[in-house]
């Protein structure tokens, strides 16, 4: 069960974190790019996971629990460090604070509605979502150097593509809560 091909790449996913944070501190542009690079190659492995899942029929429960509890690892830590040294700054805290507790209150509707054995697909806008917000992040972790990459603009894309991520977070954490509260009172 836990050897299939779309697990290893979850557990996978989850062994990046630490591996993320350790690249996040070493210095200057080879820093940044491993950082990115690792960041990439994670976020790549949540599209393909699910994917050969589906194309294998490999869908198992552990990857139905391991794989949206990896996606948020990934995406928290990456945020978290981000705010830590300063990349995400100012009011753009909030584009960051809007992603987490949309993270956080899914996970806990999902729980929350699992106990009925009800379930809460993942919609075509969530997917462009994370895409965006994967890219944002991506764009933000190669720091100065993708900054430079981008002829100076790279930053400044990254928190515009961040906004743009938090602004559909919200539209997608309403309408999950919306479905959420149905089920709630039905």
């Amino acid at each position: 069960m836990i050897y299939k091909i779309p697990n290893i790449l979850t557990i996978g996913r989850l062994i990046m974190v630490p591996v993320l944070v350790f690249f996040f501190y070493l210095p200057g542009k080879f820093g940044d790019w491993l950082t990115c690079g690792i960041f990439v190659i994670a976020s790549f492995t949540d599209f393909i996971d699910g994917f050969l899942a589906r194309l294998l029929k490999q869908q198992t429960k552990l990857g139905e629990l391991l794989d949206p509890i990896a996606d948020k690892i990934l995406v928290v830590t990456a945020l978290v460090l981000l705010v830590m040294n300063n990349t995400i700054q100012g009011v753009s805290v909030i584009a960051a604070i809007i992603i987490i507790c949309r993270e956080i209150l899914v996970s806990g509707l999902r729980e929350y509605l699992a106990k009925f054995q009800l379930s809460l697909p993942v919609s075509r806008l969530a997917k462009i979502k994370t895409v965006l917000q994967m890219v944002s992040i991506a764009i933000l972790l190669a720091g100065l150097s993708g900054n430079q990459l981008l002829f100076g603009y790279g930053l400044k894309l990254g928190i515009i593509l961040l906004w743009g991520s938090a602004i559909l977070t919200l539209y997608t954490g309403y309408d999950y809560i919306k479905k959420g509260i149905d089920h709630a009172i039905d």
